[in-house]
Protein backbone atom coordinates (compact mmCIF):
# COMPACT_ATOMS: atom_id res chain seq x y z
CA UNK A 1 0.00 0.00 0.00
CA UNK A 2 1.67 3.37 -0.88
CA UNK A 3 2.22 6.55 1.51
CA UNK A 4 -0.07 9.17 1.39
CA UNK A 5 2.67 11.34 -0.72
CA UNK A 6 3.19 8.51 -3.14
CA UNK A 7 -0.26 8.81 -3.32
CA UNK A 8 0.20 12.58 -4.14
CA UNK A 9 2.83 11.59 -6.63
CA UNK A 10 1.03 9.10 -8.62
CA UNK A 11 -2.11 11.44 -9.05
CA UNK A 12 0.20 14.35 -10.44
CA UNK A 13 1.96 11.30 -12.43
CA UNK A 14 -1.21 10.12 -13.95
CA UNK A 15 -0.82 6.54 -12.36
CA UNK A 16 -4.51 6.77 -10.96
CA UNK A 17 -7.26 6.41 -12.66
CA UNK A 18 -9.51 7.03 -10.41
CA UNK A 19 -10.56 8.03 -6.43
CA UNK A 20 -12.89 7.48 -3.95
CA UNK A 21 -12.79 9.21 -1.00
CA UNK A 22 -14.52 8.42 2.16
CA UNK A 23 -14.85 11.28 4.74
CA UNK A 24 -16.59 9.20 7.37
CA UNK A 25 -13.60 6.87 7.82
CA UNK A 26 -10.81 8.87 6.86
CA UNK A 27 -9.49 6.85 3.86
CA UNK A 28 -9.29 7.18 0.36
CA UNK A 29 -9.71 4.24 -2.10
CA UNK A 30 -7.47 4.75 -5.24
CA UNK A 31 -7.56 2.90 -8.32
CA UNK A 32 -4.36 2.76 -10.14
CA UNK A 33 -3.62 2.67 -14.12
CA UNK A 34 -2.61 -0.70 -13.24
CA UNK A 35 -6.32 -1.86 -12.54
CA UNK A 36 -4.74 -2.29 -8.75
CA UNK A 37 -7.16 -0.87 -5.88
CA UNK A 38 -5.52 0.20 -2.71
CA UNK A 39 -6.89 2.22 -0.13
CA UNK A 40 -4.50 5.44 1.61
CA UNK A 41 -5.72 6.94 5.29
CA UNK A 42 -6.14 10.64 4.74
CA UNK A 43 -7.02 13.67 6.97
CA UNK A 44 -10.63 14.28 8.22
CA UNK A 45 -10.70 17.72 6.22
CA UNK A 46 -7.40 17.15 3.41
CA UNK A 47 -7.82 19.87 0.90
CA UNK A 48 -4.66 19.14 -0.74
CA UNK A 49 -5.67 15.53 -2.17
CA UNK A 50 -8.63 17.49 -3.62
CA UNK A 51 -6.48 20.26 -5.42
CA UNK A 52 -4.26 17.52 -6.58
CA UNK A 53 -6.82 15.11 -8.01
CA UNK A 54 -8.42 18.50 -9.52
CA UNK A 55 -5.11 19.67 -11.08
CA UNK A 56 -4.25 15.90 -12.62
CA UNK A 57 -7.54 15.62 -13.99
CA UNK A 58 -8.47 12.62 -11.77
CA UNK A 59 -12.49 11.74 -11.09
CA UNK A 60 -13.08 12.14 -7.20
CA UNK A 61 -15.88 10.78 -5.53
CA UNK A 62 -17.49 11.55 -2.07
CA UNK A 63 -18.82 8.43 -0.76
CA UNK A 64 -21.45 9.05 2.37
CA UNK A 65 -21.79 6.19 4.48
CA UNK A 66 -23.16 7.59 7.54
CA UNK A 67 -27.14 6.54 6.40
CA UNK A 68 -25.47 2.75 6.39
CA UNK A 69 -23.51 3.22 9.19
CA UNK A 70 -26.41 4.49 11.45
CA UNK A 71 -28.74 1.32 10.12
CA UNK A 72 -25.96 -1.31 10.71
CA UNK A 73 -25.79 0.52 14.76
CA UNK A 74 -29.51 0.21 14.76
CA UNK A 75 -29.65 -3.23 14.06
CA UNK A 76 -27.06 -3.90 16.42
CA UNK A 77 -28.73 -2.31 19.66
CA UNK A 78 -31.79 -3.78 18.38
CA UNK A 79 -29.99 -7.21 18.63
CA UNK A 80 -28.77 -6.65 21.91
CA UNK A 81 -32.26 -5.07 23.20
CA UNK A 82 -33.85 -8.58 21.81
CA UNK A 83 -31.65 -11.10 22.85
CA UNK A 84 -32.18 -8.71 26.95
CA UNK A 85 -35.33 -9.24 26.37
CA UNK A 86 -35.57 -13.05 25.65
CA UNK A 87 -32.85 -13.22 28.63
CA UNK A 88 -35.28 -11.36 31.19
CA UNK A 89 -38.39 -13.41 30.14
CA UNK A 90 -36.73 -16.95 29.96
CA UNK A 91 -35.51 -16.17 33.94
CA UNK A 92 -38.66 -14.95 34.84
CA UNK A 93 -40.59 -18.01 33.20
CA UNK A 94 -37.77 -20.14 35.40
CA UNK A 95 -39.15 -18.16 38.81
CA UNK A 96 -42.61 -19.00 37.58
CA UNK A 97 -42.22 -22.48 37.24
CA UNK A 98 -40.12 -22.37 40.72
CA UNK A 99 -43.10 -20.50 42.36
CA UNK A 100 -45.52 -22.79 40.85
CA UNK A 101 -43.37 -25.84 42.07
CA UNK A 102 -43.50 -24.31 45.45
CA UNK A 103 -46.71 -23.80 45.46
CA UNK A 104 -47.59 -26.85 44.18
CA UNK A 105 -45.21 -29.25 46.63
CA UNK A 106 -48.70 -29.71 48.81
CA UNK A 107 -50.38 -31.13 46.16
CA UNK A 108 -50.99 -35.00 45.55
CA UNK A 109 -49.63 -36.05 42.36
CA UNK A 110 -51.99 -39.63 41.96
CA UNK A 111 -52.11 -41.69 38.53
CA UNK A 112 -55.78 -41.28 37.72
CA UNK A 113 -57.13 -43.68 34.59
CA UNK A 114 -60.22 -42.59 33.64
CA UNK A 115 -64.00 -44.10 33.39
CA UNK A 116 -63.51 -47.33 31.30
CA UNK A 117 -59.72 -47.22 30.93
CA UNK A 118 -58.91 -49.60 33.24
CA UNK A 119 -58.86 -52.98 31.22
CA UNK A 120 -58.51 -55.37 34.14
CA UNK A 121 -61.61 -57.94 35.30
CA UNK A 122 -62.51 -60.56 37.23
CA UNK A 123 -62.03 -62.72 35.07
CA UNK A 124 -58.28 -61.90 34.76
CA UNK A 125 -57.80 -62.54 38.43
CA UNK A 126 -57.59 -66.20 39.56
CA UNK A 127 -56.89 -68.52 42.69
CA UNK A 128 -58.11 -65.95 45.07
CA UNK A 129 -62.45 -66.65 44.81
CA UNK A 130 -63.21 -65.98 48.21
CA UNK A 131 -61.78 -62.44 47.74
CA UNK A 132 -63.22 -61.97 44.54
CA UNK A 133 -66.92 -62.89 46.03
CA UNK A 134 -66.43 -59.86 49.02
CA UNK A 135 -65.55 -57.49 46.69
CA UNK A 136 -68.64 -58.31 44.30
CA UNK A 137 -70.74 -56.08 46.92
CA UNK A 138 -68.43 -53.07 46.40
CA UNK A 139 -68.71 -53.24 42.60
CA UNK A 140 -72.45 -53.67 43.28
CA UNK A 141 -72.50 -50.54 45.66
CA UNK A 142 -70.51 -48.57 42.94
CA UNK A 143 -73.00 -49.39 39.72
CA UNK A 144 -76.17 -49.78 41.88
CA UNK A 145 -76.09 -47.26 44.71
CA UNK A 146 -79.86 -46.90 45.18
CA UNK A 147 -80.69 -50.37 45.58
CA UNK A 148 -79.02 -50.25 48.88
CA UNK A 149 -79.46 -47.33 50.20
CA UNK A 150 -83.43 -47.71 49.68
CA UNK A 151 -82.96 -50.12 52.46
CA UNK A 152 -80.81 -48.05 54.67
CA UNK A 153 -77.64 -49.39 53.85
CA UNK A 154 -74.29 -47.56 54.40
CA UNK A 155 -71.72 -47.87 51.16
CA UNK A 156 -68.73 -48.51 52.83
CA UNK A 157 -65.75 -45.95 53.20
CA UNK A 158 -62.37 -48.46 53.43
CA UNK A 159 -61.89 -51.93 52.20
CA UNK A 160 -58.13 -53.16 53.37
CA UNK A 161 -56.72 -55.89 51.43
CA UNK A 162 -54.41 -58.17 53.17
CA UNK A 163 -52.32 -60.63 52.64
CA UNK A 164 -48.28 -61.80 51.70
CA UNK A 165 -46.60 -60.07 48.78
CA UNK A 166 -47.87 -61.03 45.23
CA UNK A 167 -50.73 -62.37 46.12
CA UNK A 168 -52.35 -60.09 43.44
CA UNK A 169 -54.11 -57.39 45.94
CA UNK A 170 -53.46 -54.59 43.67
CA UNK A 171 -54.61 -56.79 40.79
CA UNK A 172 -57.47 -57.09 42.83
CA UNK A 173 -58.35 -52.87 43.07
CA UNK A 174 -57.60 -52.76 39.73
CA UNK A 175 -59.96 -55.20 38.44
CA UNK A 176 -62.69 -53.79 40.96
CA UNK A 177 -62.19 -50.45 38.98
CA UNK A 178 -62.65 -52.40 35.61
CA UNK A 179 -65.77 -54.27 36.99
CA UNK A 180 -67.12 -50.73 37.84
CA UNK A 181 -66.70 -48.57 35.28
CA UNK A 182 -65.31 -45.81 37.61
CA UNK A 183 -62.08 -43.21 37.47
CA UNK A 184 -59.49 -45.06 39.40
CA UNK A 185 -56.83 -42.77 41.42
CA UNK A 186 -54.13 -44.61 42.42
CA UNK A 187 -50.84 -43.48 45.09
CA UNK A 188 -48.35 -45.10 46.87
CA UNK A 189 -48.34 -44.70 50.54
CA UNK A 190 -44.63 -43.41 50.53
CA UNK A 191 -45.50 -40.62 48.48
CA UNK A 192 -47.18 -38.85 51.06
CA UNK A 193 -44.54 -38.23 53.37
CA UNK A 194 -42.31 -35.80 52.90
CA UNK A 195 -39.39 -34.07 54.99
CA UNK A 196 -41.18 -31.07 55.77
CA UNK A 197 -44.00 -31.80 58.59
CA UNK A 198 -47.71 -30.87 56.91
CA UNK A 199 -46.93 -31.76 53.48
CA UNK A 200 -48.46 -35.00 53.46
CA UNK A 201 -51.41 -33.95 55.33
CA UNK A 202 -51.60 -31.26 52.69
CA UNK A 203 -51.28 -34.11 49.74
CA UNK A 204 -54.14 -36.11 51.52
CA UNK A 205 -56.71 -33.33 51.26
CA UNK A 206 -55.41 -32.59 48.08
CA UNK A 207 -56.17 -36.39 46.25
CA UNK A 208 -59.72 -36.38 48.12
CA UNK A 209 -60.27 -33.31 47.04
CA UNK A 210 -59.81 -34.77 43.62
CA UNK A 211 -61.80 -37.36 44.52
CA UNK A 212 -64.80 -35.77 45.59
CA UNK A 213 -65.06 -34.06 42.44
CA UNK A 214 -65.79 -37.55 40.37
CA UNK A 215 -67.36 -39.33 42.56
CA UNK A 216 -68.29 -41.99 42.41
CA UNK A 217 -64.64 -43.09 41.93
CA UNK A 218 -62.10 -45.49 43.93
CA UNK A 219 -59.05 -44.86 45.63
CA UNK A 220 -55.92 -47.00 45.96
CA UNK A 221 -53.53 -46.85 48.15
CA UNK A 222 -50.45 -49.47 48.00
CA UNK A 223 -48.86 -50.49 50.85
CA UNK A 224 -50.61 -48.24 53.43
CA UNK A 225 -48.32 -49.49 55.89
CA UNK A 226 -46.02 -46.66 55.39
CA UNK A 227 -48.43 -43.86 56.53
CA UNK A 228 -50.87 -46.07 58.70
CA UNK A 229 -48.19 -47.58 61.26
CA UNK A 230 -49.17 -47.04 65.16
CA UNK A 231 -48.84 -43.57 66.64
CA UNK A 232 -46.15 -43.01 69.48
CA UNK A 233 -44.25 -46.13 68.78
CA UNK A 234 -41.21 -44.11 68.35
CA UNK A 235 -39.03 -43.19 71.09
CA UNK A 236 -40.29 -40.64 72.95
CA UNK A 237 -43.49 -40.36 70.42
CA UNK A 238 -43.39 -37.24 68.48
CA UNK A 239 -45.44 -35.75 66.51
CA UNK A 240 -43.63 -35.90 63.22
CA UNK A 241 -44.97 -35.76 59.19
CA UNK A 242 -46.30 -39.31 59.39
CA UNK A 243 -48.23 -39.25 62.12
CA UNK A 244 -49.49 -35.87 60.84
CA UNK A 245 -50.26 -37.55 57.58
CA UNK A 246 -52.18 -40.55 59.31
CA UNK A 247 -53.73 -38.04 61.04
CA UNK A 248 -55.32 -36.36 57.90
CA UNK A 249 -56.19 -39.50 56.84
CA UNK A 250 -58.07 -40.50 59.52
CA UNK A 251 -60.37 -37.18 59.27
CA UNK A 252 -61.05 -37.76 55.70
CA UNK A 253 -62.24 -41.18 56.04
CA UNK A 254 -64.60 -40.51 58.68
CA UNK A 255 -64.67 -37.14 60.06
CA UNK A 256 -67.50 -34.28 59.81
CA UNK A 257 -67.55 -34.45 56.14
CA UNK A 258 -68.69 -36.92 54.05
CA UNK A 259 -67.06 -38.40 50.93
CA UNK A 260 -70.34 -39.67 49.33
CA UNK A 261 -69.08 -42.08 46.42
CA UNK A 262 -65.41 -42.60 47.34
CA UNK A 263 -64.60 -45.70 48.26
CA UNK A 264 -61.08 -46.14 49.67
CA UNK A 265 -58.82 -49.49 48.82
CA UNK A 266 -55.56 -49.70 50.98
CA UNK A 267 -53.30 -52.70 50.57
CA UNK A 268 -50.87 -54.07 53.40
CA UNK A 269 -48.73 -56.94 54.25
CA UNK A 270 -48.21 -56.09 57.56
CA UNK A 271 -51.50 -55.29 59.30
CA UNK A 272 -50.25 -56.03 62.54
CA UNK A 273 -48.22 -52.46 62.47
CA UNK A 274 -51.28 -50.38 61.66
CA UNK A 275 -53.09 -47.51 63.94
CA UNK A 276 -56.41 -49.29 65.53
CA UNK A 277 -58.51 -45.76 64.65
CA UNK A 278 -57.32 -46.51 60.90
CA UNK A 279 -59.18 -50.25 61.45
CA UNK A 280 -62.14 -49.64 62.71
CA UNK A 281 -65.36 -49.91 61.36
CA UNK A 282 -66.20 -46.28 59.67
CA UNK A 283 -62.64 -46.08 57.77
CA UNK A 284 -61.86 -49.96 56.92
CA UNK A 285 -65.93 -51.10 56.80
CA UNK A 286 -64.23 -54.96 55.58
CA UNK A 287 -60.70 -56.46 55.87
CA UNK A 288 -60.58 -59.17 53.05
CA UNK A 289 -57.40 -61.28 53.47
CA UNK A 290 -55.79 -62.45 49.82
CA UNK A 291 -53.89 -65.69 50.57
CA UNK A 292 -51.88 -67.82 49.27
CA UNK A 293 -53.65 -69.94 46.60
CA UNK A 294 -54.77 -74.02 46.91
CA UNK A 295 -54.09 -76.27 44.37
CA UNK A 296 -56.53 -75.50 42.07
CA UNK A 297 -56.44 -71.94 42.73
CA UNK A 298 -52.80 -72.27 40.99
CA UNK A 299 -54.09 -74.35 38.27
CA UNK A 300 -56.28 -71.48 37.27
CA UNK A 301 -53.51 -68.81 37.67
CA UNK A 302 -51.42 -70.99 35.78
CA UNK A 303 -54.28 -71.10 32.90
CA UNK A 304 -54.39 -67.36 32.94
CA UNK A 305 -51.20 -66.75 32.60
CA UNK A 306 -50.80 -69.13 29.93
CA UNK A 307 -53.06 -68.04 27.30
CA UNK A 308 -50.19 -65.62 25.68
CA UNK A 309 -47.64 -68.85 25.69
CA UNK A 310 -47.59 -71.73 23.51
CA UNK A 311 -47.54 -74.47 25.87
CA UNK A 312 -46.41 -78.20 24.79
CA UNK A 313 -49.00 -81.10 24.82
CA UNK A 314 -47.13 -82.81 27.51
CA UNK A 315 -47.66 -80.07 30.08
CA UNK A 316 -50.31 -80.39 32.58
CA UNK A 317 -51.47 -77.40 34.37
CA UNK A 318 -53.17 -79.05 37.06
CA UNK A 319 -49.77 -81.13 37.79
CA UNK A 320 -47.54 -78.45 37.99
CA UNK A 321 -50.11 -76.68 40.35
CA UNK A 322 -49.59 -79.85 42.52
CA UNK A 323 -45.35 -79.12 42.24
CA UNK A 324 -45.84 -75.78 43.43
CA UNK A 325 -47.21 -75.75 46.56
CA UNK A 326 -46.99 -72.13 48.68
CA UNK A 327 -46.00 -69.95 45.61
CA UNK A 328 -48.27 -66.70 45.28
CA UNK A 329 -49.55 -65.39 41.67
CA UNK A 330 -46.69 -63.76 41.12
CA UNK A 331 -44.13 -66.62 41.79
CA UNK A 332 -46.30 -68.82 39.19
CA UNK A 333 -46.12 -66.02 36.73
CA UNK A 334 -42.25 -65.97 37.42
CA UNK A 335 -42.12 -69.35 36.70
CA UNK A 336 -44.02 -69.52 33.49
CA UNK A 337 -42.03 -66.52 31.97
CA UNK A 338 -38.40 -68.04 33.04
CA UNK A 339 -39.76 -71.36 31.34
CA UNK A 340 -40.50 -69.11 28.47
CA UNK A 341 -36.69 -67.55 28.57
CA UNK A 342 -35.35 -70.84 28.38
CA UNK A 343 -37.27 -71.93 25.72
CA UNK A 344 -36.48 -69.05 23.90
CA UNK A 345 -32.72 -69.67 24.43
CA UNK A 346 -33.03 -73.43 23.75
CA UNK A 347 -34.89 -72.25 20.07
CA UNK A 348 -37.42 -74.28 21.00
CA UNK A 349 -41.24 -72.89 19.68
CA UNK A 350 -43.19 -74.61 22.48
CA UNK A 351 -42.63 -74.50 26.80
CA UNK A 352 -42.32 -77.94 27.46
CA UNK A 353 -41.69 -79.74 31.17
CA UNK A 354 -38.18 -79.60 30.47
CA UNK A 355 -37.99 -76.02 30.55
CA UNK A 356 -41.03 -76.11 33.68
CA UNK A 357 -38.70 -77.94 35.65
CA UNK A 358 -35.49 -75.97 35.01
CA UNK A 359 -37.37 -72.82 36.26
CA UNK A 360 -38.59 -74.25 38.71
CA UNK A 361 -35.61 -75.33 40.50
CA UNK A 362 -33.96 -71.96 39.25
CA UNK A 363 -36.38 -69.97 41.10
CA UNK A 364 -36.26 -72.25 44.39
CA UNK A 365 -32.86 -73.32 44.23
CA UNK A 366 -30.67 -70.69 42.48
CA UNK A 367 -28.82 -70.79 39.41
CA UNK A 368 -26.85 -74.08 38.72
CA UNK A 369 -22.84 -74.09 39.15
CA UNK A 370 -20.31 -76.22 37.69
CA UNK A 371 -20.36 -80.16 38.41
CA UNK A 372 -18.70 -81.23 41.27
CA UNK A 373 -15.04 -83.12 40.12
CA UNK A 374 -13.81 -83.83 43.34
CA UNK A 375 -15.16 -87.32 44.23
CA UNK A 376 -14.05 -87.79 47.56
CA UNK A 377 -16.06 -84.73 48.31
CA UNK A 378 -18.57 -85.59 45.64
CA UNK A 379 -19.55 -88.89 47.70
CA UNK A 380 -19.35 -86.97 51.17
CA UNK A 381 -22.20 -84.92 49.46
CA UNK A 382 -24.26 -88.03 48.09
CA UNK A 383 -24.48 -89.64 51.34
CA UNK A 384 -25.21 -87.04 52.97
CA UNK A 385 -28.54 -86.17 50.63
CA UNK A 386 -29.24 -89.79 50.47
CA UNK A 387 -29.28 -89.85 53.80
CA UNK A 388 -32.50 -87.07 53.93
CA UNK A 389 -33.91 -88.66 50.49
CA UNK A 390 -33.84 -92.54 52.34
CA UNK A 391 -35.62 -90.98 55.67
CA UNK A 392 -38.10 -88.85 53.75
CA UNK A 393 -38.87 -92.10 52.02
CA UNK A 394 -39.23 -94.54 55.09
CA UNK A 395 -41.36 -92.29 57.21
CA UNK A 396 -45.13 -92.18 56.65
CA UNK A 397 -45.80 -88.85 58.15
CA UNK A 398 -42.59 -86.91 56.22
CA UNK A 399 -43.31 -85.27 52.80
CA UNK A 400 -42.93 -86.92 49.92
CA UNK A 401 -39.62 -87.20 48.22
CA UNK A 402 -39.56 -85.19 44.66
CA UNK A 403 -35.66 -85.73 43.69
CA UNK A 404 -32.22 -85.75 45.13
CA UNK A 405 -29.57 -84.60 43.09
CA UNK A 406 -25.97 -83.63 43.31
CA UNK A 407 -25.27 -80.51 40.63
CA UNK A 408 -24.47 -77.88 42.98
CA UNK A 409 -26.32 -74.48 42.58
CA UNK A 410 -25.23 -70.55 43.09
CA UNK A 411 -25.21 -69.87 46.70
CA UNK A 412 -22.52 -72.83 47.61
CA UNK A 413 -25.43 -75.71 47.90
CA UNK A 414 -23.98 -78.88 46.81
CA UNK A 415 -26.70 -81.18 46.03
CA UNK A 416 -30.36 -81.25 47.52
CA UNK A 417 -32.81 -83.63 48.29
CA UNK A 418 -36.34 -81.49 47.42
CA UNK A 419 -39.71 -82.73 48.66
CA UNK A 420 -43.44 -81.78 48.04
CA UNK A 421 -45.00 -80.43 50.91
CA UNK A 422 -48.32 -82.46 51.97
CA UNK A 423 -51.19 -80.04 49.79
CA UNK A 424 -53.72 -80.84 53.05
CA UNK A 425 -51.27 -79.56 55.64
CA UNK A 426 -50.92 -76.36 53.72
CA UNK A 427 -54.57 -75.37 52.84
CA UNK A 428 -55.69 -76.51 56.56
CA UNK A 429 -53.09 -74.59 57.90
CA UNK A 430 -52.89 -77.23 60.95
CA UNK A 431 -49.84 -79.07 61.24
CA UNK A 432 -49.61 -82.14 63.69
CA UNK A 433 -46.94 -83.42 66.06
CA UNK A 434 -45.96 -86.49 63.65
CA UNK A 435 -45.21 -83.79 61.08
CA UNK A 436 -43.37 -81.99 62.96
CA UNK A 437 -41.27 -84.89 64.49
CA UNK A 438 -40.92 -86.17 60.95
CA UNK A 439 -39.70 -83.07 60.05
CA UNK A 440 -36.87 -82.94 62.55
CA UNK A 441 -35.95 -86.66 61.58
CA UNK A 442 -35.50 -85.72 58.58
CA UNK A 443 -33.32 -82.79 58.73
CA UNK A 444 -30.83 -84.73 60.88
CA UNK A 445 -30.70 -87.58 58.06
CA UNK A 446 -28.04 -86.17 56.94
CA UNK A 447 -25.87 -85.94 60.12
CA UNK A 448 -26.96 -89.64 60.78
CA UNK A 449 -25.90 -90.25 57.42
CA UNK A 450 -22.55 -89.21 57.48
CA UNK A 451 -22.29 -90.67 61.74
CA UNK A 452 -22.87 -93.77 59.93
CA UNK A 453 -21.22 -94.34 57.24
CA UNK A 454 -18.13 -92.10 58.20
CA UNK A 455 -18.12 -91.94 62.00
CA UNK A 456 -18.35 -89.33 64.76
CA UNK A 457 -15.03 -88.17 63.64
CA UNK A 458 -15.47 -87.76 60.50
CA UNK A 459 -18.77 -85.49 60.13
CA UNK A 460 -18.98 -82.42 58.68
CA UNK A 461 -20.73 -78.94 58.77
CA UNK A 462 -22.34 -79.63 56.13
CA UNK A 463 -25.65 -80.06 58.29
CA UNK A 464 -25.25 -76.48 59.88
CA UNK A 465 -28.64 -75.35 58.20
CA UNK A 466 -30.10 -78.44 59.04
CA UNK A 467 -29.05 -77.59 62.66
CA UNK A 468 -30.85 -74.77 62.57
CA UNK A 469 -34.07 -75.72 60.76
CA UNK A 470 -34.13 -78.34 63.28
CA UNK A 471 -33.47 -75.86 66.47
CA UNK A 472 -36.19 -73.27 65.36
CA UNK A 473 -39.17 -76.62 64.95
CA UNK A 474 -37.90 -77.57 68.38
CA UNK A 475 -38.40 -74.40 70.17
CA UNK A 476 -41.37 -74.17 68.35
CA UNK A 477 -43.03 -77.27 69.55
CA UNK A 478 -41.85 -76.75 72.98
CA UNK A 479 -42.95 -72.81 73.67
CA UNK A 480 -45.73 -72.18 71.12
CA UNK A 481 -47.23 -75.34 70.17
CA UNK A 482 -47.09 -77.03 73.63
CA UNK A 483 -45.53 -80.18 72.84
CA UNK A 484 -43.51 -80.83 75.15
CA UNK A 485 -43.94 -82.14 79.41
CA UNK A 486 -44.12 -78.63 80.31
CA UNK A 487 -47.34 -78.25 79.45
CA UNK A 488 -50.20 -77.10 76.55
CA UNK A 489 -49.29 -73.26 76.75
CA UNK A 490 -47.47 -70.87 75.08
CA UNK A 491 -44.51 -69.51 76.54
CA UNK A 492 -43.31 -67.53 73.18
CA UNK A 493 -45.26 -65.52 71.14
CA UNK A 494 -44.60 -65.02 66.56
CA UNK A 495 -41.29 -63.26 66.56
CA UNK A 496 -42.19 -59.61 64.68
CA UNK A 497 -40.52 -56.49 64.15
CA UNK A 498 -40.60 -54.33 66.90
CA UNK A 499 -41.75 -51.18 66.80
CA UNK A 500 -38.09 -48.80 68.16
CA UNK A 501 -38.92 -47.45 71.40
CA UNK A 502 -42.01 -49.17 72.39
CA UNK A 503 -40.87 -52.87 72.33
CA UNK A 504 -36.96 -52.33 73.14
CA UNK A 505 -38.53 -53.03 77.07
CA UNK A 506 -40.07 -55.97 76.49
CA UNK A 507 -37.31 -57.89 75.52
CA UNK A 508 -37.01 -59.98 78.36
CA UNK A 509 -38.91 -63.61 78.48
CA UNK A 510 -42.55 -63.83 80.26
CA UNK A 511 -41.68 -66.67 82.11
CA UNK A 512 -38.71 -67.66 84.94
CA UNK A 513 -35.16 -68.62 84.84
CA UNK A 514 -35.79 -71.87 85.72
CA UNK A 515 -38.71 -72.55 83.23
CA UNK A 516 -36.43 -71.49 80.35
CA UNK A 517 -33.48 -74.05 81.51
CA UNK A 518 -36.27 -76.45 81.13
CA UNK A 519 -37.30 -75.10 78.23
CA UNK A 520 -32.99 -75.37 76.68
CA UNK A 521 -33.41 -79.24 78.04
CA UNK A 522 -36.57 -80.39 76.00
CA UNK A 523 -35.32 -78.57 72.35
CA UNK A 524 -31.68 -80.71 73.57
CA UNK A 525 -33.84 -83.99 74.29
CA UNK A 526 -36.30 -83.40 70.62
CA UNK A 527 -33.01 -82.86 68.78
CA UNK A 528 -31.10 -85.41 70.35
CA UNK A 529 -33.87 -87.67 69.79
CA UNK A 530 -34.43 -87.02 66.26
CA UNK A 531 -30.66 -87.51 65.45
CA UNK A 532 -30.96 -91.10 67.56
CA UNK A 533 -34.33 -92.48 65.46
CA UNK A 534 -32.38 -90.98 61.97
CA UNK A 535 -29.37 -93.15 62.83
CA UNK A 536 -31.81 -96.40 64.02
CA UNK A 537 -33.30 -96.11 60.66
CA UNK A 538 -30.31 -95.85 58.52
CA UNK A 539 -27.53 -97.89 60.28
CA UNK A 540 -29.55 -101.69 59.07
CA UNK A 541 -29.95 -99.71 55.29
CA UNK A 542 -26.49 -99.34 55.20
CA UNK A 543 -26.37 -101.02 52.08
CA UNK A 544 -28.84 -99.41 50.47
CA UNK A 545 -27.54 -96.18 50.99
CA UNK A 546 -24.48 -97.67 49.08
CA UNK A 547 -26.90 -98.56 45.84
CA UNK A 548 -28.18 -94.96 46.17
CA UNK A 549 -25.38 -93.25 46.54
CA UNK A 550 -23.86 -95.32 43.55
CA UNK A 551 -26.53 -94.53 41.65
CA UNK A 552 -26.71 -90.90 42.36
CA UNK A 553 -23.28 -90.30 41.29
CA UNK A 554 -23.42 -91.95 38.52
CA UNK A 555 -26.35 -89.86 37.39
CA UNK A 556 -26.44 -87.07 39.70
CA UNK A 557 -29.92 -86.88 40.12
CA UNK A 558 -32.54 -89.39 41.08
CA UNK A 559 -36.32 -88.47 40.87
CA UNK A 560 -38.73 -89.85 43.69
CA UNK A 561 -40.19 -92.67 42.35
CA UNK A 562 -36.73 -94.26 41.71
CA UNK A 563 -35.92 -94.25 45.24
CA UNK A 564 -38.99 -95.56 46.50
CA UNK A 565 -38.76 -98.16 43.95
CA UNK A 566 -34.83 -99.02 45.26
CA UNK A 567 -36.02 -98.82 48.51
CA UNK A 568 -39.23 -101.36 48.07
CA UNK A 569 -37.09 -103.33 46.05
CA UNK A 570 -34.41 -103.80 49.31
CA UNK A 571 -37.39 -104.26 51.49
CA UNK A 572 -38.68 -107.06 49.55
CA UNK A 573 -34.90 -109.01 49.93
CA UNK A 574 -35.49 -109.13 53.58
CA UNK A 575 -34.10 -106.01 55.32
CA UNK A 576 -33.65 -106.04 59.10
CA UNK A 577 -36.43 -104.95 60.92
CA UNK A 578 -36.56 -101.14 61.95
CA UNK A 579 -37.88 -101.42 65.17
CA UNK A 580 -35.32 -103.96 66.02
CA UNK A 581 -32.55 -102.23 65.37
CA UNK A 582 -32.45 -100.19 68.37
CA UNK A 583 -35.37 -97.09 67.26
CA UNK A 584 -36.50 -95.01 70.34
CA UNK A 585 -39.77 -95.01 71.38
CA UNK A 586 -41.51 -91.72 69.83
CA UNK A 587 -43.73 -91.41 72.28
CA UNK A 588 -41.12 -90.94 74.64
CA UNK A 589 -40.11 -88.17 76.76
CA UNK A 590 -37.41 -86.24 74.90
CA UNK A 591 -35.70 -85.20 78.24
CA UNK A 592 -35.54 -88.71 79.13
CA UNK A 593 -33.83 -89.65 75.83
CA UNK A 594 -30.99 -86.90 75.92
CA UNK A 595 -27.32 -88.51 76.07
Amino acid sequence: MPSYSQLLAQISDGGVKELVLVPSRREVIATLSSGERVTVPVFADDQQILRTAESAGVPLTVRDTRQQEAMAGLFTNGALVLLLIVGLSLLLRRSAQVANKAMGFARSQPRLQPEGDVSIRFDDVAGINEAKEELQEVVSFLKEPDRFTRVGARIPKGVLLVGPPGTGKTLLARAIAGEAGVPFFSMAASEFVELFVGVGASRVRDLFRKAKEKAPCIIFIDEIDAVGRQRGAGIGGGNDEREQTLNQLLTEMDGFEENSGVILLAATNRPDVLDTALMRPGRFDRQIVVDLPDRRGREAILAVHARTRPLADEVSLAQWASRTPGFSGADLSNLLNEAAILTARRQQRQIGNDCLHDALERITMGLTAAPLQDSAKKRLIAYHEVGHALITTLLPDADQLDKVTLLPRSGGVGGFARTTPDEDVLDSGLISRAYLRARLVVAMGGRAAELVVFGPSEVTQGASSDLQLVSRICREMVTRYGFSSLGPQALESDGGEVFLGRDLVHTRPHYAERTGRQIDLHIQGLARQALQEAVALLEPRQALMDQLVDALIEQETLEGETVRAMVAAFDRQGSPDPDAAGAPDRTADPVALRS
